[in-house]
């Protein structure tokens, strides 16, 4: 039978005698260093410029992509320029006014709905509770009954939101208690 070996305590066992590391001449590794260092700041002034060539990329297929959305707007309201172009080169005097109302009313009805489609939303908060993030107060008065108190009594101007962001608040008159005095 083997005997095992007797186990070593770490700290009898001899340390391997280091390797000994050539010194590098005071000369050379500066050299050196300055060699990475000019490696170093080349490799960065590429990747900055090629940074900033990807911004100014970026900026311009941006606004491009800004641009072709407003075309498709325009595009999609040339049919209502060019019904406008026709109720502006009626003859008044052969055509009825109600005729022309309808017309008028039609056109109306066509822009509101490519606009609606773009994604604007017309707020006419007559009757609903006074929201000072969405409607402008103009003119307050009494309310006929307390519960109308703080109530949007009529709208003046529409507000607009445009895909959410409100684009213009309505102006409107609110009831108020505080109006009666």
């Amino acid at each position: 039978m083997e005997t095992p070996e007797p186990i070593q305590d770490i700290d009898d066992a001899a340390d391997p005698a280091p390797a000994a590391v050539p010194a590098e001449p005071p000369e050379s590794a500066l050299a050196r260093l300055e060699a990475q260092l000019q490696e170093a700041q080349d490799r960065h002034l590429r990747v900055a410029a090629e940074f900033d060539n990807f911004r100014k990329r970026v900026m311009r297929e941006r606004l491009e992509l800004a641009d072709r959305a407003q075309a498709a707007l325009v595009m999609k309201l040339l049919d209502v320029l060019d019904d406008l172009d026709r109720l502006a080169t009626q003859d008044l005097s052969q055509t009825g006014r109600d005729v022309l109302h309808e017309a008028l009313l039609l056109v109306d009805r066509k822009l509101r709905k490519e606009l609606a489609a773009a994604g604007l939303e017309r707020l006419d908060p007559a009757g609903a509770p006074f929201d000072p993030s969405l409607h402008e107060a103009v003119s307050v008065l009494p309310p006929p009954e307390a519960a109308l108190d703080h109530q949007v009594s009529a709208t003046f101007q529409a507000g607009y939101r445009f895909k959410g962001a409100l684009v213009r608040p309505a102006r409107v008159q609110v009831y108020s208690a505080e109006a009666g005095g």
